[in-house]
């Protein structure tokens, strides 16, 4: 009978040992080919900056990012998932080496004529063989799902970095708008205070006055209007901070005079630079090994288990060597018939992985389409921001011209109405314009990942 035993477990080693195991799924076979060089930017050099936040030249911007990343509520989350995800990748190694229990008792047993007390201690040891690789599979996932959940935390701290900046210009730009708009006011008292004179010395008409007064109080409307939105942004930028909303930020600054566009790397390098596509790359090889484990679940299992037990009378007798019984039992155990769940469970994880794989390849697409379209918009928005300068410049030109005529009586007081509106918009959009371009510059160097120097708190401990 025991040889029957053991010839039916050799029997079904070898038929497992056979049982054929699905390729592992590779994000590389699945992604189309990289050029060499940047499709909108066939110009730009292969160098990588090391701080593309030093490229803004901005003092103040470096401080608040320096301060985001070591206050930011969703980033100090972010910081405790490292932690979380280290203790899982230890926990499910642990399954690979031997378990062992130690246990240490006394019975006391009463009866009407008589008691008793009896000691026992006992030792387990319990193993399951990696036959199949399973449990080295569970072990690799594991620390997989930790370099995906690190990499998560490099993606959130580029991401809170590329906030920060964004809001500190949308800010920066805020202010420049508010501070025009004051000065198109006082430029319109002004222009108001001349008519009223005219008017007394009876060289302009009553309507004048009025249409003045009207430009005036729009003017006031117009700079109440910025001045919400100047503190809005202020509040935004004060939340990424991780500090109470009061609007106070000291924000006196320009926007950035941006040079040309360069240490973008190479379209091929985003694979490895861009932290959400390293973590996306760790999932997908963890879906494979999650895949490989539930086939391995159809297989059998070969656990060991031992134990050592002693016990007596006397506290003594649990140091007794003649006392000790040591026991070891081997088992093989293997899947007959479980309604098809396991085998349900492998095509669920083979399909699961396969699915992660296209949508792998998705989203590297989309960040190779975020790069290009964002240097091809550099050129461009650096074309718009010196053709708007210099519609600027002579609608300010215009603007001072008009004035003089109107005081000569040679301008009418539409023309200087036209002309101030046109000097007034032409700098907001040239402001506008000069935000976009900073905005939009971060934009790139989020597309390719770029790194940035900023305290790094991944290891803080809570």
């Amino acid at each position: 009978m025991i040889k029957r035993t053991l010839l039916l477990s050799a029997t079904t080693l070898v038929l497992a040992s056979c049982a054929s195991t699905a390729p592992q799924l590779r994000g590389a076979d699945a992604v189309a080919p990289s050029p060499v060089v940047w499709a909108s930017g066939s110009e730009l050099d292969s160098a990588r900056i090391s701080d593309w936040v030093g490229t803004f030249d901005d003092a103040r911007l470096s401080q608040l990012i320096d301060e985001a990343v070591s206050e930011n509520p969703s980033l100090l989350a972010a910081s405790a998932r490292i932690r979380a995800a280290r203790a899982s990748a230890r926990a499910a190694n642990a399954g690979r080496l031997p378990g062992i229990n130690a246990d240490l008792g006394v019975t006391q047993r009463e009866t009407d004529i008589s008691s008793s007390t009896s000691y026992g201690a006992g030792l387990g040891v319990s193993w399951e063989a990696d036959l199949w690789g399973r449990l080295a599979s569970r072990a690799q996932a594991g620390v997989l799902e930790f370099e995906a959940t690190d990499a998560d935390f490099e993606n959130a701290r580029l991401s809170i970095a590329g906030q920060v900046s964004r809001a500190w210009f949308s800010l920066v730009e805020a202010s420049l708008q508010t501070d025009l708009a004051e000065r198109d006011l006082n430029a319109k008292r002004r222009s108001l205070s001349l008519i009223e004179r005219r008017f007394e010395a009876g060289v302009s008409r009553s309507s004048d006055v009025r249409t003045f007064r009207s430009a005036v109080a729009s003017s006031e409307a117009t700079l109440a209007s910025r001045q919400r939105v100047e503190a809005s942004a202020a509040r935004s930028l004060e939340i990424l901070l991780g500090r109470y909303p009061a609007g106070s930020i000291e924000h006196d600054a320009d926007l950035p005079d941006l040079g040309s566009l360069t240490g973008v790397g190479a379209p091929g390098e985003l694979l490895a630079r861009r932290p959400d596509l390293r973590a996306a790359d760790a999932r997908l090889q963890a879906a494979g090994l999650q895949a490989d484990i539930a086939r391995a679940a159809l297989l059998p299992q070969l656990n060991l288990t031992g134990s050592l037990n002693t016990g007596g009378a006397d506290p003594a007798d649990l140091l007794d060597i003649d006392t000790f019984v040591a026991t070891v039992i081997g088992s093989l155990t293997a899947p007959i018939f479980n309604g098809g769940a396991l085998r349900a469970e492998r095509d669920r994880a083979q399909a699961s992985a396969e699915a992660q794989l296209a949508a792998y390849a998705g989203t590297v697409l989309a960040a190779w389409r975020e790069a290009e379209d964002a240097i091809y918009a550099d050129n461009l928005l650096a074309e718009r921001v010196d053709a708007l300068q210099d519609a600027f410049e002579q609608a300010a030109a215009a603007e001072e011209l008009v004035i003089r005529q109107y005081g000569s009586g040679l301008a009418t007081v539409f023309e200087l109405l036209d002309a101030q509106a046109r000097r007034f918009a032409a700098e907001g959009q040239y402001i506008s314009a000069r935000r976009e371009r900073a905005t939009n510059r971060i934009d790139i160097y989020l597309a390719i990942g770029g790194s940035f120097d900023a305290p790094d708190l991944r290891n803080r401990e809570g």
